[in-house]
């Protein structure tokens, strides 16, 4: 009799243990890392695509965001994605592009005029193709968002003309095509991380940086440099990536609420990132930024070599398309 007793006590003990584990079961839960600060569109759209995620799937996953890179600059962010260390990122095209080198090919030099012209040829079959090679490097595309087109400040004096760029020490991400573009110009280039940014400027490590409008305000970088210049010199993009690992665990429907949420996060950032474009200038005036509007033409002569130089490169061929689609040549 106490065999028995002893039985079912065990047998209920085992259900009470292995129902909530089924239940556990039923739950995700994603971590998406990346290096902007709160209140920049990267991290408005990360939290957007956290809660169309949880809506669609009734909260069975949820996301966490780790903003500012907390887990890591985006170079490491890259590694835990393919190792499956990290399930998703909203990355830089630099850093990933050291895995996926076909990124570098949309950051030639004033390849294009707009985030909008860029998009065009991303949201077709070269972005397609993106994607694919991604995917062969552990990582799943799901977006390409909007890091603006880049401009310049330093602490010492205005650029206007190329020659204002000669000796400048300028810190650059860990991006090979913008330690091109600083050489062609005549600034030397220095690799600091983001978050290590804004003490690195205001110590006098280096003279200068560049980023588009919405990463000067945010991190508020107008603090510690006086003189921008609208050079406008790349467009960079933010690709939404996740660990192939993270993907394939993934059902069906699941991946269908993680596409869904991730086309309205993607159209939440580019918004964002225009509407900041177009209303920060003016702020940045406000603070007492004093803004030059380079002579273009002369720094896309001074440039021109590094587009020879990508095009002998590995990534000719696939640069050479996205060349065509943009420059039709």
């Amino acid at each position: 009799m106490q065999r028995h007793t002893f039985t079912r006590t065990l047998l209920a003990l085992a259900a009470a243990t292995v129902l909530p584990l089924a239940a556990q079961a039923q739950t995700v839960k994603l971590t998406l890392g990346h290096g902007a600060a709160p209140g920049n569109p990267r991290h408005e759209a990360s939290v957007k695509f956290a809660e169309v995620l949880k809506a669609k799937t009734a909260g069975r996953i949820e996301v966490q965001v780790a903003p500012s890179a907390q887990l890591g600059d985006d170079a490491a962010m890259v590694t835990a994605l393919r190792t499956g260390a990290l399930d998703m990122s909203a990355n830089s095209q630099g850093a990933v592009a050291n895995a996926v080198p076909e990124y570098a090919a949309y950051g030639m030099p004033f390849m294009f005029a707009s985030p909008a012209a860029a998009f065009k040829v991303l949201d077709g079959p070269l972005g397609k193709e993106l994607a694919d090679r991604s995917a062969d490097k552990g990582m799943v595309l799901l977006g390409t968002w909007d890091n603006g087109i880049r401009h310049m400040t330093n602490s010492k004096r205005p650029i206007t003309k190329v020659e204002d760029m000669k000796g400048l020490k300028m810190r650059v991400p860990p991006d090979a095509t913008l330690v091109d573009i600083m050489k062609s110009l005549g600034a030397e280039s220095q690799q600091i991380k983001f978050a290590e940014l804004y003490v690195a400027l205001q110590q006098g490590v280096v003279d200068g940086q560049e980023n588009p409008l919405v990463n000067i305000h945010a991190s508020k970088l107008y603090e510690v440099q006086k003189h921008l210049a609208l050079t406008s010199h790349q467009f960079q993009m933010t690709p939404l990536l996740m660990s192939k690992r993270t993907w394939d665990k993934l059902s069906e429907a699941d991946r269908k609420a993680v596409q869904e949420a991730a086309a309205e996060a993607t159209a939440l950032q580019r918004r964002l990132s225009q509407e900041a474009d177009d209303k920060l200038l003016a702020d940045l005036k406000a603070k007492g930024v004093q803004v030059t509007t380079p002579d273009r033409a002369a720094f896309e002569k001074a440039t021109a070599d590094v587009d020879d130089k990508w095009l002998a490169s590995p990534i000719g061929p696939y640069l050479k398309k996205v060349i065509a689609a943009t420059r039709g040549k």
